[in-house]
């Protein structure tokens, strides 16, 4: 269940940084922005994966994302929204009756994989190289152990490259994050200070051919083993102007992952109680999907 508490503090943070960013562009002043162009209006890319299993096997998978951005002037605003579903028969079919007559039964598929992902930022170019920014989000994914994931932050970049072929960025940020894990008692529900190292490259070949890696890295302050990295690398073609086929591959790294609450039994099978088991310190997401790009 939300802690609401959690959540409006959580939101509260997030508020506060993006005031801040608000504040820091007035202090500016009178910095000359350039002056528009055609190309500051609101674009989108949106992604659709869908696969689906019937007869022997029953399976089904479905995935989205949309990237929503807007750059004018010195400034720049993002969101990212990604969504990951999977359900599937777990348990194999069975037989009631007798040898000679039976009836075969077909267990009803389970969630099997769920995630979800928000996040904003916003940012404001200093010189034609460096940059500050603010961000804020939210995640999450029950078969990680996290309920609820908060985090807002704030900080500079660097940008390295800059060309219409060819884009490289770094950033690095102070951030706050809150975590609620599914299990009551697992020491991942936990509020705490951190640093945040990005990089975000983009490279086009071919007609119409991109490859873009995108890698963060998330230090926790409070307890320094908890080192969280996520990286996806991703290539799309475009098969017209608007649509383009994409394979992307995500790695997600906990070095101190959440923990489950699992059943108990003794050596007679009778469940005695639960205990909780760490999870795993890595996921993968592979993923080939359908991208529309609207300007």
């Amino acid at each position: 269940m939300l802690n609401t508490a959690r959540a409006g503090r959580a939101a509260a943070i997030a508020t506060a940084a993006m005031l801040a960013c608000s504040v820091a562009v007035r202090a500016q002043g009178t910095a000359a922005a350039p002056p528009a162009t055609p190309d500051d209006s609101w674009k989108d890319t949106a992604e659709f994966a869908f696969v689906a299993t019937s007869g022997n096997s029953e399976s089904s998978t479905l995935g989205f994302s949309n990237k929503l951005w807007r750059e004018w002037g010195l400034s720049r605003f993002e969101t990212n929204a990604k969504a990951v579903r999977a359900e599937s028969r777990t348990e194999p079919r069975f037989a009631v009756g007798t040898p000679t007559d039976f009836d075969v039964e077909e267990p009803d598929t389970e969630l099997s994989a769920e995630n979800y992902f928000f996040d904003a930022r916003y940012d404001r170019k200093i010189t034609d190289r460096t940059f500050w920014f603010g961000i804020g989000g939210w995640m999450r994914d029950e078969f990680a152990g996290i309920q609820n994931r908060y985090t807002a932050g704030a900080g500079l970049g660097n940008i390295w490259i800059d060309t219409d072929r060819q884009k490289w960025r770094t950033d690095y940020a102070a951030t706050y994050t809150d975590e609620e894990a599914t299990a009551e008692d697992s020491p991942s529900n936990d509020s705490f200070m951190g640093l945040r190292l990005s990089s975000a490259y983009m490279h086009k070949f071919g007609a119409g051919g991109v490859y873009d890696n995108i890698t963060v890295v998330d230090e926790n302050l409070k307890e320094t083993s908890d080192l969280r990295v996520d990286m996806t690398n991703a290539v799309a073609v475009a098969m017209t102007d608007r649509l383009a086929l994409k394979v992307s591959l995500q790695f997600l790294y906990d070095a101190d992952p959440a923990f489950e609450e699992i059943a108990l039994f003794d050596t007679t099978g009778t469940e005695i109680g639960t205990v909780l088991s760490e999870l795993d310190e890595l996921d993968t997401i592979l993923k080939t999907s359908l991208v529309v790009n609207i300007d």
